[in-house]
């Protein structure tokens, strides 16, 4: 147990203690300020994870505003648990992305477990019925034995607390670089459904209301994972497992029942969930939000630990914990339906007309703090920007069209290439079908859930190529949000909005905040044209080891709606005779492309090059025929470009193939990764309203069903394969490397 009693607030001073709990001098100095005296060692210790990155986005915070939130069909924007979508009917999609990147590197399993169990309570926070989950992976290369280790922990700790839980793992992507060897990325996003009278926001409003602490006992696991959250991850990882919560996923279950049945009747005033901070964010968020103050009493917040003192209770990140306000006079029906479920729920405070958070324990005040302080008044940083050096000479290089001699061989490599290849080893561990809604499973463009009760449907996708954003931050970042934007078309779905989990490195760095800044103008230029308004999000920052920062990584999750499951569209082709088109035009473009990885061992040059307006209205001509019936199925081109999607088509297990013919450069036309294309195939009968409907779209072959693999180029055969050889090859990479 950390003693705090002998600690008085003048040797935190003398003895700079502060810093080692993530303040610097200058901050401690503005809490003096704001109290008008030393703090003691809990309100440091508060201070210090409210101010944290990771709770104030001190630094990003200027960078966030940017970002189009606003739409008439979005019900909630940033701000709140998660955001909320109307899809209609009196129905909202509520969903949020969140990052768990530093406990996985030091407890891969709980780390990835938490990190599922907390985005879940984020979004039954709202009063939504959790229906999905989806995750965006990022490992160093499956080279060494401590990086298989992370990647087969990480995915066995989310399905383990997935499946556990109850909500389906519905789909993801998993890419594989050097740079996260020391540091991989964690993200997990949920989804849920809810209607609109049922939407809930975490708010202490009402004085004299009553404070009620609902689930798991508080131990003292976690206690500062804020504060390491925002911090560079050190050699010694041991030091830092206090700071990983253990979950309980059965435990989580029975709180999604009981905070959805309480949330049916009008005693519920707000609900939040004990998340970064744990007691200290949910108490004093929810009391400035709502111009109010706290009292609580914490002697009676139920404790898995003996002598825990006021540091460790309001500190610790232990899970499963939600807090949630009360009507006065209404609160044992509240605990009555939490004791139903077998779990605690008790009253530990109440609201004050005072905008104080005023903490007690053993009849003393161990804690007097302005609430406004901790949530609205904690520093905010403009960091210095400086365009990173390397970009300069990338985009002084000419374009260079990598040495291929052996398309066939090119090929069969590609699709060996972890990033590319078969994640069904991941997928086939996760539970997809768990509430009987998963319509297209993991494996596809994007997953398809059902909305039960109707013809409706979500379409649901994480994206994010870092290795253009690397190249090209500007340019990476619309291309992120694109691509998101072309996996949801390819279902079948109109997209409706996103959410973002910003990963980057240390943004002390210039270079660093700049690539920060530049993803941000990128992915908001996107979200403006591709009109899929932000909602919700996460900022993950220091993600470097040994001096290496990750490539910059704002992932991209989004959601989108299918008006009828008849316009559900498979990522596959389907008939023998069936009709190949292309959509878009191929440049020679190879700047962070798996060809370039292949050949170089490295990225360099440019980025690939993206014009929005070009994008958006490819999108919509392709959705709108697939909407009229013309398309038979639709795949996005991204990493491998055109050979690879032509590959993953025919991979559906009906034993077809294809032959297709490909003009100029073969290269060029089968691995460049030039942006807005499309794979689609049609019914032969479709071809004059399709070629009418999609003014960008080339035939370029047909589907046959011999399960030959034929592409000609400028009238020669270039690759003759088997199907099923090509599949094999695909299928077996990964779990060939983890042997």
């Amino acid at each position: 147990m950390l003693s705090t009693a002998d600690i008085s607030p003048k040797k935190i001073e003398q003895d700079q203690l502060y810093r080692d709990m993530g303040l610097s001098d200058e901050e401690y100095d503005k809490v003096k300020n704001i109290l008008k005296r030393r703090p003691n060692f809990t309100e440091t210790g508060i201070f210090s994870v409210m101010w944290s990155e990771h709770c104030s986005y001190k630094t990003s915070k200027p960078l966030l505003k940017q970002f189009p939130s606003a739409a008439r069909h979005v019900l909630q924007g940033p701000g709140e648990g998660a955001g909320v979508i109307d899809i209609g009917d009196n129905q909202a999609v509520v969903f949020k992305v969140e990052s768990h990147n530093h406990p996985s590197a030091v407890e891969p399993y709980q780390g990835a477990a938490t990190g599922v169990g907390g985005i879940i309570r984020d979004v039954f926070s709202m009063g939504a019925h959790p229906v999905a989950l989806m995750n965006s992976l990022r490992f160093g290369n499956l080279t060494t034995d401590r990086v298989k280790y992370l990647f087969q922990e990480v995915v066995h700790g989310i399905a383990g607390y997935g499946n556990c839980v109850g909500v389906p793992t519905v789909g993801g992507e998993v890419q594989f670089d050097d740079c996260y060897e020391g540091n991989p990325l964690v993200n997990a996003m949920c989804v849920g459904l809810i209607d609109h009278d049922d939407i809930q926001i975490g708010v202490a409003a009402g004085i004299g209301n009553t404070i009620i602490y609902a689930g798991a006992p508080t131990g003292r696991d976690g206690i500062h994972g804020a504060t390491f959250a925002s911090d560079d991850l050190t050699d010694d990882l041991d030091q830092d497992r206090p700071s990983v919560q253990v979950g309980d996923p059965f435990m989580e279950k029975l709180l999604i029942e009981a905070c959805l049945e309480v949330i049916q009747t009008d005693a519920v005033v707000g609900m939040q969930d004990m998340g970064a901070a744990g007691l200290t964010s949910s108490a004093s968020e929810m009391a400035s939000k709502a111009g109010t103050g706290i009292d609580m009493d914490l002697d009676r917040v139920p404790q898995r630990e003996q002598n825990m003192n006021a540091y460790e209770l309001m500190l610790s990140e232990s899970q499963e914990r939600m807090l949630l306000v009360v009507k006065q006079g209404r609160e044992q029906e509240i605990i009555d339906v939490f004791t139903k479920y077998g779990l605690q729920a008790v009253a530990v405070g109440e609201v004050t007309g005072e905008k104080t958070f005023l903490l007690r324990q053993h009849a003393e005040i161990v804690a007097d703090i302005p609430v406004d302080a901790l949530a609205e008044e904690a520093p905010v940083y403009h960091m210095p920007s400086k365009e990173a050096a390397y970009v300069k000479t990338f985009q002084q290089m000419d374009m260079t069209i990598p040495q291929v001699d052996h398309h066939g061989g090119m090929l069969k490599q590609l699709l060996q290439q972890p990033t590319i290849a078969s994640k069904e080893y991941v997928y086939d561990q996760y539970d997809s079908m768990v509430q009987t809604n998963t319509v297209v499973r993991p494996g596809s463009d994007a997953a398809v859930i059902r909305i039960k009760g109707t013809n409706k449907a979500l379409a649901i996708t994480t994206d994010c190529n870092s290795r253009y954003i690397y190249l090209d931050p500007e340019t990476g970042g619309q291309i992120a949000v694109a691509e998101a934007a072309r996996n949801i078309v390819c279902s079948g779905a109109r997209p409706l909005g996103l959410t973002d989990g910003l990963n980057f490195g240390n943004p002390t760095n210039p270079e660093v905040f700049w690539q920060m800044e530049k993803s941000v103008e990128g992915m908001s230029e996107a979200a403006r044209t591709l009109e899929t308004p932000v909602i919700s999000g996460n900022v993950s920052l220091y993600n470097q080891a040994n001096g290496q920062s990750i490539f910059p990584t704002p992932i991209v999750g989004m959601v989108g709606l299918l008006e009828s499951l008849e316009h559900l569209t498979p990522n596959l082709f389907q008939e023998p005779g069936d009709l190949i088109y292309i959509i878009g035009e191929t440049q020679a473009e190879f700047g962070g492309s798996e060809l370039q990885n292949i050949v170089r061992g490295k990225y360099e040059g440019k980025a690939p090059w993206i014009d929005l307006q070009v994008e958006a209205k490819r999108q919509k001509q392709l959705l709108a025929a697939i909407q009229q019936g013309l398309v038979r199925s639709a795949h996005d081109l991204a990493e491998g470009g055109l050979g690879v999607a032509l590959a993953e088509s025919v991979f559906n297990g009906k034993g077809i193939g294809l032959n297709v013919e490909i003009f100029g450069d073969p290269t060029v036309a089968l691995f460049s990764e030039s942006q807005s294309r499309f794979l689609v195939s049609i019914n032969p009968g479709h071809k004059e309203r399709f070629e009418a409907a999609v003014k960008d779209a080339r035939q370029i072959g047909t589907v046959n069903g011999t399960g030959e693999f034929i592409v000609r180029a400028n009238d020669k055969l270039l690759i003759e394969e088997d199907v099923q050889t090509l599949h094999d090859l695909w299928k077996g990479a990964i779990p060939c490397l983890l042997k």
